[in-house]
């Protein structure tokens, strides 16, 4: 077997998992000629939160942090996560914006797309593939890895079988909320090596502490590619730490070929960093324990910390024990979606409503209606079909793709966001956000035009 590969985190998924996706552009690029010597199979540097939280909190230009790391890491693969048709926002968008964030996408410096579907329906993933291959990139489709009666080894095979037919040139596990045990992993890497002829990459979290034992059985089972973080922001909610795994295959038939002087060297560049983000309150200690939680109520860590910040506005914070115990039976109800953005959003505050009204299904969240009326696509099992005719009545369920019900939407984003844009990227950014990205670019005209640019409009930009 060929040594293992080894996609690091530290840049995008460590800091969104530990420290709500703080990490600035000049924190990374310190390091950058030291990373892009390690010989990563790939960086994980852009997509998931990492697009808002430029925008949003750091006054920077997302495609402009692209395009800064594809200069400074010339030798090294970079890597996004995309939500499918979703793209990095929290709804569908049509086919030809979806193509045209693809395309640039790769065009400012992308190599590999980890595409997903939060309920793995595959129609929701074909545009992005479909595109990422037009356009010279590597598409690399991921299956939401959860729990239920539906979702067996079976169910995960036939999936990758069906993604590979479809353009995938790998399949990656994506154990979201590290629910994937050692010996499952184990099993589950063997039968997807005997079905599919593309590398197999698997991403877990530390959440429930057995992190570590799921990467190394899964690549005592052949997994080819598997994630971790440096230590500074790995473990916890965050990915098994890089350094340690590097030690245990050192010398194996297994062995990364990883320098781990090099990676110590990077490591305390990252540990400063990880200090600034602790003393800004943004990472907190309790991201590092093991939260058995999330094993007794498939919760990951994040929907764990939505919840309690949810009850703590109703003041109904005793109640989080009977909302742990709803989530499962909710997640029932609604056909056994994984949870994942924005499933994992949609089932715990409908957990939480049920809960505090005392009586469940009182009301719906418009996104519950929406989850059980079809709009974000196929659900894995049968519904509760009187808790649907509840929520929706006598609408009619779409079991089409929820894209084909939208008109190509790109000409109306470009002349919404004319006075503001100068570029297609600008376009993009302007669709997925509206609000944010008009504050970023008049943050930006402002500073262009020498004009001190902390506050707009009456709102603070930290920087």
């Amino acid at each position: 077997m060929a040594k293992v590969l080894i996609t690091e985190t530290i840049l995008r998924d460590a800091h969104q998992s530990q420290a709500a996706t703080r990490m600035r552009l000049d924190e990374m690029l310190p390091v950058a000629d030291k990373l892009d010597k390690v010989g990563f199979y790939s960086l994980e540097a852009w997509g998931g939160a990492t697009f808002d939280s430029c925008l949003r909190f750091l006054n920077e230009d997302p495609w402009e942090r692209l395009r800064t790391l594809r200069k400074a890491l010339p030798n090294t693969k970079l890597q996004m996560l995309l939500r499918g048709q979703n793209i990095l926002g929290y709804k569908h968008y049509a086919d030809d914006v979806v193509d045209l964030f693809v395309k640039k996408s790769i065009e400012n410096g992308i190599d590999i797309i980890r595409i997903f579907d939060a309920l793995n329906d595959t129609r929701n993933m074909k545009t992005a593939i479909d595109a990422t291959n037009k356009y010279g990139g590597i598409p690399e489709v991921a299956l939401s890895y959860t729990k239920s009666p539906v979702h067996t080894h079976d169910y995960f095979v036939k999936l990758a079988v069906e993604l590979e037919k479809m353009g995938a040139k790998t399949i990656c596990i994506k154990d979201m909320a590290n629910l994937l045990l050692p010996y499952e992993a184990y099993d589950l890497v063997k039968a997807l090596k005997a079905k599919v002829k593309v590398p197999i990459h698997l991403h877990t979290h530390n959440t429930s502490g057995t992190g570590d034992m799921v990467l190394l059985k899964a690549i005592e089972a052949g997994v080819d590619i598997v994630d971790t973080a440096l230590s500074p922001l790995g473990n916890g909610t965050s990915q098994p730490a890089t350094e340690p795994l590097v030690a245990t295959l050192k010398g194996t038939k297994y062995d990364t070929g990883l320098d781990m002087n090099l990676l110590t060297d990077i490591s305390k560049h990252f540990k400063g960093v990880a200090d600034r983000l602790k003393k800004d309150g943004f990472l907190d200690p309790k991201v590092l324990a093991v939260d058995i939680n999330t094993l007794l109520y498939q919760v990951p860590g994040g929907m764990l910390s939505n919840l309690i910040s949810q009850l703590k506005q109703m003041n109904a914070s005793e109640k989080l024990m009977e909302v742990l115990q709803e989530v499962p039976r909710v997640r029932e109800d609604f056909g056994y979606p994984p949870l994942v953005t924005p499933t994992s959003q949609i089932v715990g505050t409908q957990a939480v409503l049920n809960v505090v009204s005392g009586q469940r299904y009182k009301t719906f969240t418009k996104e519950s209606r929406g989850l059980l009326r079809g709009e974000y696509g196929r659900l894995p099992a049968p519904v509760n079909e009187d808790v649907r005719k509840k929520a929706i009545g006598d609408e009619q369920v779409i079991t089409c793709r929820p894209a084909d019900q939208l008109k190509p939407e790109l000409d109306a984003y470009r002349e919404q966001c004319r006075q503001w844009s100068t570029s297609d990227e600008d376009v993009l950014s302007y669709a997925l956000f509206p609000q944010v990205a008009e504050k970023f670019f008049q943050y930006r005209q402002a500073k262009n035009n020498g004009i001190d640019s902390t506050v707009l409009d009456g709102t603070t930009h930290p920087v």
